[in-house]
């Protein structure tokens, strides 16, 4: 049986929760060149982040939102 290895999808909840907040997004991480694509579910209570990278871990990306004034923690 072969098992997929998803570990390169992060989840994080955040608090950005409009379209103002998902165009900084796009700022910010488009920018980044160790994130292949992301997306941001404002519908969702949890205003679930998705980011994609071989590379960057889940405190990486913590650290880039929280310094960038947004809350931001693994979703588990």
């Amino acid at each position: 049986m072969l098992t997929e290895n998803f570990d390169h999808i992060l989840l994080f909840k955040t608090n950005a929760n409009c379209a103002g907040d998902k165009q900084l997004l796009h700022t910010l991480l488009d920018g980044n060149p160790d994130i292949q694509c992301w997306s941001v579910d404002l519908d969702d209570e949890d205003c679930v982040l998705r980011i994609v990278s071989y590379t960057l871990s889940h405190p990486q990306i913590i650290e880039l939102m929280n310094s960038s004034g947004y809350y931001c923690c693994e979703l588990t």
